[in-house]
C-alpha cells in the first residue's frame, strides 16, 4: 500500500466518521456527549489525508542541471554529480495495511443495532454495589417520567423510600430473565457501546406478554417491595408493578 492508497482510506475514514456524527448513527457507538469529540477527530483526519495527497501529488520540483565540461580557463574545479532518487527501488508496505479498509466499510456500509435484549441476557445488572441512599424526590407529576436506572437505584439503595405510593413512566426493551419471564432492561454506557452494561427490572402486575424480546416498551407502574436475582452475577434486581403499558417505537438514544 503507497502513500496514496492510505490517504485515500484515511479520507473515506474521516468522512464516515463525520458522516456518523452529524446523524444519529454515532449513538449507536458511543455517549451523546462524545459528538464534538468525534467530529473534531473526523476533521483531523480529513486535513490529514488531504496534505498527505497533496503533498504526493504536487508537481516535483525541477532539478539543476550539474555542469559536466571545463570553463574557458581549464577543467571544472570539482568532478561531475548526477541526482538520484535514494538507490531506485519502491519500497513495498506490508499488506496487512490494507485491512484498514474493513472500519471504513464497517462505518459506510454497515449500520449495526445498538445492543439488545441479547446482551442484556448475557451480562449481570450493572447495579451490584451498595451506595449510599440519598435521593432527591421525584419531580411533579402523575406519572412522572424517569429512567430505567433512576428507579432501579432508587428501588434496590432507597428500597423506595424516595418514590412512595408515586406513579412512574419508564422506557425500556423487553428481555428475558430468570425463568424465562420478561424483564424491562435499557443498556448504560460509561464511555462507548465496549463498556455497555445492563439495568434489569423484574416486572409484576400487568406484564407485557406476546411481544417478542428487544421490543420496545412504556410501562406505567408503581414501587414494588420484591426483589429478584440476576442468573448471570448474582446481583439483586428491583421490580416494577405494572398498572399498564404500550409498545413504542424504537427512541432515537437507546443508551441511558
Amino acid at each position: 500500500m503507497n502513500r496514496q492508497a492510505q490517504a485515500v482510506i484515511l479520507l473515506l475514514l474521516g468522512g464516515a466518521v463525520i458522516r456518523a456524527s452529524v446523524t444519529d448513527l454515532y449513538l449507536r457507538y458511543v455517549k451523546e456527549g462524545l459528538r464534538p469529540f468525534l467530529i473534531a477527530a473526523g476533521l483531523l483526519l480529513v486535513v490529514a489525508a488531504v496534505m498527505t495527497l497533496w503533498y504526493e501529488l504536487r508537481p516535483s520540483a525541477p532539478r539543476a542541471a550539474t555542469p559536466t565540461g571545463g570553463g574557458p580557463t581549464g577543467p571544472a574545479s570539482g568532478p561531475a554529480t548526477v541526482a538520484t532518487d535514494h538507490d531506485g527501488h519502491g519500497h513495498h508496505e506490508p499488506r496487512v495495511g490494507w485491512l484498514l479498509i474493513l472500519p471504513v466499510l464497517g462505518l459506510l456500509l454497515v449500520a449495526p443495532p445498538a445492543l439488545g435484549s441479547y446482551a442484556a441476557e448475557q451480562a449481570g445488572t450493572a447495579l451490584n454495589a451498595p451506595r449510599e441512599s440519598d435521593y432527591p424526590p421525584l419531580p411533579d407529576g402523575d406519572p412522572v417520567q424517569v429512567s430505567v436506572l433512576d428507579y432501579a437505584s432508587r428501588a434496590l439503595f432507597d428500597r423506595g423510600a424516595s418514590i412512595g405510593d408515586r406513579r412512574v413512566v419508564l422506557t425500556g426493551f423487553l428481555a428475558t430473565g430468570a425463568g424465562g419471564e420478561p424483564i424491562l432492561a435499557r443498556m448504560v454506557l460509561s464511555c462507548c457501546a465496549a463498556d455497555g452494561r445492563p439495568i434489569k427490572l423484574g416486572l409484576t402486575g400487568d406484564v407485557p406478554v406476546g411481544l417478542p424480546n428487544d421490543s420496545w416498551v412504556e410501562v406505567v407502574g408503581r414501587y414494588s417491595d420484591r426483589l429478584g436475582r440476576d442468573p448471570v452475577n448474582d446481583a439483586e434486581i428491583p421490580y416494577l408493578e405494572i398498572e399498564s403499558w404500550r409498545q413504542v417505537p424504537v427512541p432515537k438514544r437507546q443508551y441511558e
